[in-house]
């Protein structure tokens, strides 16, 4: 059983499935929402539609599995779980409704090479970001994520009951058979507390009438991945707006590596490490183009829910990917995920996105509280986390800095910081090592 908690122990695959499933049921409803609601925008057809989630379930698997066992210098080697980012969903509205997703798909092509090749030269880059910066992001990261498992404890934003009584009284119930579990029980089921707490809050919501198995009624056995749905265009607007959200993902992937190796293997990620997570993302991503789905990045609440279960073995993680891909390839599977309600996913997810807060904080007591580290800190982020909760300050800057940064939290917290770092004098008795 030790061997869970070892990037490279030998797991037995009846063990590995459940925890490589908790894996999955965490990020599932996130990796396909995208790519329903730019469907949904754009107008694509449902047969279209179900294609591309298919795709994405796919994409995401093998994302997953080249950060597990890298392909050259691509891929960290880390328990990192991959899926189809929302830090794109804006400039892929914008750009597939007015220029049409081939021209998306051109510069999602385009952008990922560009983040792929930044991420092969880590030595250029990473010196800007120290302990500090990395633990500055980690807990914007955090802060981040905490109103999204709100909304989905209350039903998911937007939903006809959101905020209602049975979406409370399910969400408590998951949330406290997860705590529960992670208190009292002990070995195995400990680690698998998420797990639990959705299969307590699945049969609750069963009972309360709130699954609807209707989707399965006309789902096929067996789907093929469609390649290349849209004919590929190329604009240097559209490129150019892609690939600077791509720099916004690569600063989200840095942070979700470093609160990784910090908050579930205790120690800080080597440069080779950021870069080869950071490469993995970008070239994943111009796959993910040619199958017609927006990029892919790391996924904060697996990040979270490693840190707390402690579980980084790669073959485990490995299998949830493989799952992944099934569901992409069986359609059943994955229509069966989606029927989990949002209340459920809120449930576990509260508790997952305290613990990569807890891994920024620890990360900022390794990087010293001195009177420079404070400003970075405290200066980065009460302005990114300030700021973009007030959408409209940004509406005097041009279309581009709007998008990149007035919703985007991180982005702002990681310029903020790395420009603080170099230009505030160094303080001799505090200078990191």
């Amino acid at each position: 059983m030790s061997n869970l908690y070892q990037l490279d122990g030998r797991v037995p695959v009846l063990q590995a499935v459940p925890f490589g499933l908790q894996h999955v049921l965490a990020m599932f409803v996130s990796n396909i929402t995208p790519i329903i609601i730019l469907a949904s925008v754009v107008g694509l057809d449902s047969q279209l539609s179900a294609a591309l989630i298919q795709n994405c379930m796919i994409i995401a698997g093998i994302g997953t599995l080249i950060q597990l066992y890298p392909v050259w210098r691509i891929g960290s080697r880390l328990p990192i779980v991959m899926g189809i980012s929302f830090t794109f969903l804006s400039i892929a509205i914008v750009i597939g409704t007015t220029q049409g997703m081939g021209t998306l798909m051109g510069a999602v092509v385009i952008g990922g090479v560009v983040e792929g090749l930044l991420g092969l030269f880590p030595k250029y880059w990473t010196k800007l970001i120290p302990h500090v910066v990395a633990a500055t992001v980690v807990t914007a990261i955090g802060f981040s994520l905490l109103p999204i498992g709100a909304n989905s404890f209350a039903g998911g934003q937007g939903a006809a009951d959101f905020g209602s009584m049975n979406n409370w009284i399910v969400g408590s119930i998951t949330l406290l058979a997860c705590l529960l579990t992670q208190v009292f029980a002990k070995g195995i089921l400990r680690s698998l507390s998420v797990l639990v707490g959705l299969i307590v809050g699945y049969i609750v919501a069963i009972c309360f009438g709130m699954v609807d198995f209707s989707a399965l009624s006309g789902v096929g056995v067996v789907a093929l991945p469609k390649f290349m749905p849209f004919d590929l265009s190329f604009d240097l607007g559209a490129t150019l707006s892609v690939i600077a959200i791509f720099l916004v993902s690569a600063t989200e992937t840095i942070g979700d590596t470093s609160a990784l190796a910090n908050g579930a293997l205790g120690r800080n990620p080597h440069k080779s490490e950021l870069g080869a997570a950071v490469a993995c993302d970008g070239f994943v991503s111009s796959i993910a183009g040619l199958f017609g789905c927006t990029p892919i990045t790391s996924f904060s609440q697996n990040v979270g829910l490693a840190a707390m279960s402690k579980v980084v073995n790669r073959f485990t993680i490995g299998t949830g990917a493989v799952i992944m891909i099934l569901g992409g390839i069986f359609p059943a599977i994955g229509t069966i995920l989606t029927t989990i309600p949002q209340c459920v996913l809120g449930g576990c997810t509260v508790m997952m996105f305290g613990s990569i807060l807890f891994a920024g904080f620890g990360m900022m007591a390794r990087a010293g509280f001195s009177q420079r580290n404070m400003v970075i800190v405290s200066l980065s982020l009460s302005i990114g986390l300030g700021f973009t909760q007030a959408t409209q300050m940004f509406g005097i800057f041009p279309q581009i800095i709007q998008t990149v940064f007035a919703e985007n939290c991180v982005a702002v917290v990681f310029l903020l910081a790395v420009i603080l770092n170099l230009i505030l004098p160094k303080e001799k008795e505090t200078e990191e090592k």
